[in-house]
């Protein structure tokens, strides 16, 4: 069991410093600066014609489990652009099937973009969800949310199942108290159960395990284009933000890491595909 675990340390270091060293070698993320006015919630619009792209490769999640040593996408086509008020990331990649509903079997298409809290050029956090004393915070996108938002009302079962046939629900017959054994996580009071009003989760955590939902500063926003077999997504938040957000300063640096999932070919959790840190500089 010692040897397991001293092997499995060592392969995470490993690809850590392999990471590392990628980073080194990779382009640096410009974001311009565009007349057009945030919030920007098109990943389509004319002006992400001027910003310049950077190709990201991205790596197997091989360090814990459920692992993904095969992951769909093997990069991320990244852009960045900032008013002065609203800063934006627009990630693009290679996806044959539009994955935009959850149900037993099926998982959703998702992205996420990762921020250092506090930017240090030569103490980053680790790009796995941080480590203590040195939070990120992530921005994830998911198309199911989107596709539910876009229905203009929940979901509900004859939407995902549309042949079911059910007699009667728990809720129709009990007081909604003696329900919620049978809700699942929405039972539980779990966040990511809350209708919201964006696609995007904004997420904090220092280290695995720790990643938690906002439940008072959702300010992140998005939204997704599929066509021709890829997806644009576009993720945008405020750059001065509120208490413990990432802030964004015109003319000077910070980092980004990157996650991206492939519902159709069964990613969900940790299993993706995941990206180390690239330093992203904000134009004046």
């Amino acid at each position: 069991m010692a040897t397991r675990h001293m092997a499995a340390g060592a392969l995470a270091l490993l690809l850590l410093a392999t990471a590392g060293a990628a980073t080194a070698q990779m382009a640096t993320l410009q974001a311009i600066r565009t007349a057009t006015r945030g919030p920007f919630l098109d990943p389509e619009a004319a002006f992400w014609q001027q910003a310049p792209a950077v190709t990201v490769a991205m790596l197997p999640q091989t360090i814990t489990t459920p692992s993904d040593p095969t992951p769909a996408v093997s990069s991320l086509n990244v852009k960045a652009a900032h008013d002065g008020r609203w800063f934006a990331v627009l990630l693009e990649w290679a996806d044959a099937t539009r994955s935009d509903r959850i149900v037993v079997d099926q998982f959703g298409d998702q992205v996420a973009v990762e921020f250092p809290l506090v930017y240090e050029k030569d103490a980053l956090p680790s790009p796995m969800m941080g480590n203590t004393g040195r939070r990120v915070e992530i921005w994830q996108w998911r198309a199911a949310f989107q596709a539910d938002l876009a229905r203009g009302r929940p979901v509900d079962t004859h939407d995902l199942y549309p042949n079911a046939h059910v007699d009667v629900y728990p809720d129709q017959v009990l007081q909604a108290i003696d329900t919620r054994p049978y809700m699942g996580a929405v039972g539980v009071d779990n966040l990511i159960t809350r209708a919201g009003r964006s696609p995007v989760l904004e997420q904090v955590a220092e280290g695995w395990g720790t990643l938690t939902i906002e439940p008072e500063d959702q300010q992140a926003d998005g939204k997704g284009v599929w066509r021709d077999g890829v997806w644009r997504v576009v993720l945008t938040h405020p750059m001065k933000g509120g208490d413990g957000d990432v802030r964004f300063v015109p003319g000077e640096e910070t980092a980004a890491a990157f996650a991206v999932w492939d519902g159709g070919s069964g990613e969900v959790g940790p299993r993706k595909a995941w990206a180390t840190w690239i330093t992203v500089e904000l134009a004046r």
